[in-house]
């Protein structure tokens, strides 16, 4: 699978003239969203159909009160329904038009998950190193996320935060910094439909086409981004911080 952006044909080739053609925030349509589903399986990031949006600020799983409204997996099932298969993601797809997926980290690829200004400095600033940084989502909720290959399980089990303790979504107003979404935790995929009443979106700003890089070469200059526009020490305002030391 070529990385090259331009000069493409088939899947990757209609993947790249969607992105150019779509603003941010740009709904796609059903043939623009199975297209980026699959570009997405095909990159390596396993899928699995999780909640949408309903009238108003509410979710499709009728949960009364649902604490993640369109942004949690539809089943309990999700870490081992998470696939790559390009039939199975089809067949979600077609057989589930309104739904959004997620896309389950720590087996494959992680997500380094910052607040959105910071993610901006910071991917500004990698580019401009010439850092080879992967694929990049923007969530109109006021977040960037990284994509990296996943640091899989390290030898040395006291030197991991388990994602369970600040990675899910509900947990965005206590870690407001970096959150790094490893084992046991997910990000929605784009294309994918926020709550609310604006036409809120998760979107790619660089597609899955992008390989993924180590997230150790991204992590200081994200944190660092993330400190300055925290106002905080880098202690405090990665939330998520992965490593202890």
């Amino acid at each position: 699978m070529s990385a090259e952006f331009d000069g493409r044909t088939g899947l990757w080739g209609r993947l790249t003239r969607w992105l150019r053609a779509s603003g941010p925030g740009e709904a796609a349509d059903d043939g623009d969203r199975e297209a980026l589903l699959l570009a997405a399986a095909e990159a390596g990031l396993p899928l699995a159909p999780a909640a949408h949006p309903a009238p108003g600020y509410g979710c499709s799983c009728d949960r009364v009160g649902c604490p993640t409204p369109a942004r949690h997996p539809v089943s309990f099932a999700w870490q081992t329904q998470s696939t790559t298969d390009r039939a199975q993601v089809e067949r979600w797809a077609r057989h589930e038009p309104q739904a959004n997926f997620i896309t389950a980290t720590g087996t494959t690829h992680d997500v380094l998950d910052v607040p959105l200004e910071a993610g901006r400095e910071a991917l500004e600033r990698l580019l401009g190193a010439g850092v080879a940084v992967g694929p990049v989502a923007e969530s109109d909720d006021g977040r960037l996320l990284f994509f990296t290959l996943t640091r899989g399980t390290p030898e040395d089990e006291d030197e991991w935060w388990p994602c369970e303790l600040d990675c899910h979504p509900e947990t965005m107003d206590e870690h407001p910094g970096l959150r790094w979404h490893c084992r046991g935790s997910y990000v929605l995929v784009p294309p994918a439909r926020l709550t609310g009443e604006d036409d809120r979106t998760v979107h790619w700003l660089r597609g899955p086409e992008h390989p993924l890089p180590d997230p150790l070469t991204l992590l200081e200059t994200l944190t660092d981004a993330c400190a300055r526009h925290t106002g905080q020490d880098q202690d405090h305002s990665t939330g998520a911080w992965p490593l202890r030391r």
